[in-house]
Order: structure tokens, then C-alpha cells, then sequence
């Protein structure tokens, strides 16, 4: 095998995995709203669907949401379901929205394992919309930071 072959054999290997793109599609799954992928890019901008159903990730800082802390509930732009209520709302410094807790069945988790580090991966438990990921360094009474991008999110005043 000579080595083009070797790198091709790898890169194909590698993306067949998901490890060779930048972005993983939402895992298949069994979810109340569902779409196709065109009724999805129609209803999305190209950014939203790159976080949304390729789970990317918006560049920090770059949304208005981070800075919102007016009352009332973040909901998902997939579906307008509630998940997060304003009140668990903080601002981790990180450039993007930041919650130490969700609405009660609201999210679902999935392990994720891109970047050959271990994550939890958040979406919505309704589409299957990626939101962002869960860490254990956010502040009481749950000490997790339930890290989102705002362009997975709507907010509806109080």
C-alpha cells in the first residue's frame, strides 16, 4: 500500500467514524417533532443548522443571548419548547449562554467523545436539536454549567 492509498483509507475510515469532519450529524433517534433535512435547512439559517443538526458550535461571544438577562424562559428554536428558566441564567465568562439548570424534562444528554476528549452533549428531548454541552464547573446548588449556543435558542420574555 503505498501512502496515498494509506491516507485515503484513513480519511475515509476516519469520517465513516465522525471523526474526520468538523461536525457530527444528531444522533439517530426517536424524537416528537421531526423533519427532513430539507424542511430543516429551509426553516434555519446555514449557521443554525450547523449547530442545530450537525452539532457545531457558534463562536464565543457572538451571541446577543449571552448577555440577556431579562426574565423569562429560553426556548428551543427547533421545536419552542421550554428549556431553561432566566433564573438559572449565569454569566460563566465563556461567550456563550451558561445555565446551571434546565426546565424538568426539557433535555436529553449524550456522551461525546469529538476532539478525542469526553463530553456531555445536550439537545432539546423534543427534535433532537443540539444546544451545546454540560461541564462540571458551574456554580450551586448543581455546580454544572449547561453551556448552549444562542442560535439553538429563542427567548420569550416573562
Amino acid at each position: 500500500m503505498n501512502r496515498r492509498s494509506f491516507l485515503i483509507s484513513g480519511l475515509t475510515a476516519a469520517t465513516t467514524l465522525g471523526v474526520g469532519g468538523l461536525y457530527t450529524s444528531v444522533s439517530a433517534g426517536v424524537f416528537e417533532v421531526t423533519r427532513t433535512d430539507k424542511e430543516w435547512r429551509a426553516m434555519l439559517t446555514p449557521l443554525q443548522y450547523k449547530v442545530m443538526r450537525k452539532e457545531g458550535t457558534e463562536r464565543s461571544g457572538s451571541s446577543p443571548l449571552d448577555k440577556n438577562y431579562a426574565a423569562g424562559t429560553y426556548i428551543c428554536r427547533g421545536c419552542d419548547l421550554p428549556l431553561y428558566p432566566s433564573k438559572t441564567k449565569f454569566d460563566s465568562g465563556t461567550g456563550w449562554p451558561s445555565f446551571w439548570k434546565p426546565l424538568p424534562n426539557a433535555i436529553g444528554t449524550k456522551e461525546d467523545n469529538s476532539f478525542f476528549t469526553k463530553r456531555t452533549e445536550v439537545h432539546c428531548r423534543r427534535c433532537g436539536s443540539h444546544l451545546g454541552h454540560i461541564f462540571n464547573d458551574g456554580p450551586k446548588p448543581t455546580g454544572k454549567r449547561h453551556c448552549l449556543n444562542g442560535v439553538s435558542l429563542k427567548f420569550k420574555a416573562a
